[in-house]
């Protein structure tokens, strides 16, 4: 009973997270879409050089209800988006929502893809640190992690293009069609993640064992193995935990540059698309989603907490 309160309890604090933050995040950026130069007008109309007759425009702005206040332009915006209705796309003519949701799958697909790279080669390399302290294995996870670290993920991209692709001809390029496809976008999210877990499962997992704990579980006559990954592993994995829930906002950003590099059919181009066609909508939509799939994600990281160690009570280990 106390566990599935606490679950509850962790649930319904992130709820009210999320509402807090849909208000919050949805005016701010409703505001900044406001005050940023250009006019979504002009990109509606196709206006380049010429400039519509002003009937045009005014038809257009009540249209899609640009000439109202901004206020009731965003009290508007946040009902129909309580109905689920995230608006039209004033470019594409299409259900922002419909937009986001055909994209969305593919950018979860490489978030997955990213991750399961990141702990093939965190935890591993972070364990190999930490047993061989000082020493030559020790050494060369330090210097994988610092090289890692030095790399930006659209040169590590190029670079692996480069070699994989255009060198050895061993997997394609661009696109999503096939596993193949879905190998080197990954392998760059997950390198480019890698270097601070690296570090930081290192650092945990050797304070951890030096801890008194570790020696009486030595003491009982349990095997290195065994301890290693049953006792001082498990508790490492909380902080790797948590810097996962404080770096998902980042991951979320980063991902669209590798999107746009392998041409990943995922949210990225779509945004940057968006962006500067000034398609509010599709801009504040995604944003919205974006925010939600933080929310959610901190929310996974809360419950996670309670299968890593059970002991955890909101945030804190007991004693």
């Amino acid at each position: 009973m106390g566990d599935i309160r606490k679950v509850l309890a962790i649930i319904g604090s992130r709820m009210i997270q999320l509402v807090i933050m849909v208000l919050l995040l949805s005016f701010v950026t409703f505001l900044l879409m406001k005050v940023t130069p250009g006019d979504p007008i002009r990109a509606i109309l196709k206006v380049d050089d010429v400039i519509s007759t002003t009937v045009e425009e005014e038809r257009v702005r009540k249209e899609y209800g640009f000439d109202q206040p901004i206020l009731q332009q965003y009290s508007q915006w946040i009902w129909n988006v309580v109905q689920l209705d995230l608006g039209e796309s004033i470019i594409a003519k299409r259900p922002v929502q419909d937009m986001i949701m055909t994209r969305l799958p593919a950018t979860i697909a490489l978030s997955a893809g990213g991750l399961l790279v990141l702990f093939l080669i965190s935890v591993p390399l972070g364990i190999v640190g930490a047993v061989y302290e000082n020493k030559w294995p020790d050494y060369l996870s330090r210097w994988i992690a610092l090289v890692g670290a030095s790399i930006p993920s659209f040169w590590l991209g190029l670079l692996l293009i480069y070699f994989f692709s255009l060198k050895l001809n061993l997997l394609p390029v661009m696109g999503k069609g096939s596993l193949a496809h879905f190998i080197l976008p990954s392998v760059t999210l997950g390198v480019a993640m890698a270097p601070m877990y690296i570090r930081l499962l290192r650092e945990r997992l050797i304070s951890t064992l030096q801890s008194s704990y570790i020696e009486a579980a030595k003491a009982r006559g349990l095997r290195d193995e065994r301890v290693l990954i049953f006792h001082a592993l498990r508790g490492s994995l909380i902080p790797m935990v948590t810097m996962f829930g404080l770096s998902v906002g980042s991951l979320l950003g980063g991902i669209t540059v590798i999107e746009i590099l392998f041409s990943w059919p995922g949210m990225g181009e779509l945004i940057v698309q968006a962006v500067m066609q000034r398609d509010y909508p599709v801009i504040q939509g995604y944003i919205l989603i974006v925010g939600c799939l933080v929310v959610v994600t901190n929310l996974i990281v809360d419950l996670l907490y309670l299968v890593v160690n059970p002991q955890i009570n909101q945030g804190k280990e007991s004693v």
